[in-house]
């Protein structure tokens, strides 16, 4: 297929396919290891307005974009239509080119403080949040949701409305309801319905976990761009794949071992780098306990939980790519 065109406010894309913004994955290291093998449009783990948790060490990383090629783009979170709007200038002040906010998140730590996928419920703060927001900063804003609350008040159509008559540059929609999190399948007909009638830009999120996907998704909804999360913990490889497919018809055959093992090595090192070796370590655990998910590899996956030191970590990476039998069981 022909790939659509992602543009963003002055921002042409190199490719219509987004990493999502994921809390604890989506850290500089793990942006660039996506963008190194394919991902168009990558966005930061997402940032509480509130500009005191801002200067926290956590905050500190998640603001590091050093060395990225734009556009930068962060995530901001919160329900106040000012400081959301004194977040986004601080964050463009200190680099962002796109400010996205979170409407979409369906965690309930967020959810309880009127955050994220529950201002769904409020049309109208939605609208106060995007027109203070828009008018805060000289940069394109762009905005994440869900379908709705709960099956019986979806809508994704409305809030997309407002949006686009707020200024809004973009729109990222998962298909699914707050109440559903990630539970039952992506509903893509009302991601459809909102491309139909809204001209800004629409990214479909939501499943898209393998190449043929992805074109099932771009195909049903017409959207300018597809946005691909937990497919890509453990799988990074996708990004590529699923725009070979795209442009090609073809399916890329899987990684060979060589690169796997260059890979997972050297995000684990980029990991160590980054966050100093034991924070380095501590996160990286999550990222192989991904990779080894797939494979069904219990034994190995709680051996590494048992490993304190980084170089060691470095070591048994080294070791268990070494061994056929774990492959063969990977499916590589």
């Amino acid at each position: 297929m022909n790939l659509p065109s992602l543009t963003i406010g002055p921002y042409s894309m190199p490719n219509p396919i987004a990493l999502a913004p994921m809390s604890g994955v989506t850290d500089r290291p793990f942006r660039q290891l996506c963008r190194k093998l394919g991902a168009g449009y990558l966005v930061s783990e997402m940032l509480a307005c509130d500009l005191s948790l801002l200067k926290s060490a956590k905050s500190r990383f998640r603001l590091n974009h050093d060395g990225e090629p734009g556009p930068i783009v962060t995530q901001i979170a919160g329900s106040d239509p000012q400081k959301l709007a004194i977040a986004a200038q601080f964050n463009v002040q200190n680099g962002s080119q796109i400010i996205d906010i979170n409407m979409g998140c369906p965690a309930k730590k967020v959810y309880k403080k009127s955050c994220g996928s529950a201002l769904l419920a409020h049309p109208d703060l939605v609208k106060d949040i995007l027109q203070t927001t828009v008018a805060a900063v000289d940069c394109p804003v762009t905005l994440k949701i869900r379908l709705g609350i709960d099956e019986n008040s979806i809508n994704a159509l409305k809030i997309a409305q407002i949006a686009q008559d707020c200024g809004v540059a973009a729109l990222f929609i998962h298909g699914r309801t707050r109440i559903q999190k990630y539970r039952g399948v992506a509903d893509y007909k009302h991601i459809t319905l909102v491309k139909q009638n809204i001209d800004i830009p629409v990214i479909a999120n939501g499943d898209i976990d393998t190449p043929q996907k992805a074109l099932q998704v771009l195909e049903q909804t017409a959207c300018d761009g597809i946005m691909i999360g937990r497919a890509a913990q453990g799988n990074p490889w996708i990004f590529r794949e699923v725009h070979h497919y795209l442009t090609t018809g073809k399916l890329l055959p899987r990684p060979c071992r060589d690169e796997i093992i260059k890979t997972l090595y050297d995000h684990v090192e980029n990991l160590h780098t980054f966050y100093g070796q034991y924070k380095g370590m501590m996160i990286a655990r999550s990222h192989i306990g991904w990779f080894l998910k797939t494979a069904k590899q219990k034994t190995i996956a709680r051996e590494l939980y048992t490993i304190n030191d980084a170089e060691e970590q470095l070591s048994m990476i080294r070791t268990m790519f070494t061994d056929s039998d774990w492959l063969q069981a990977s499916g590589y």
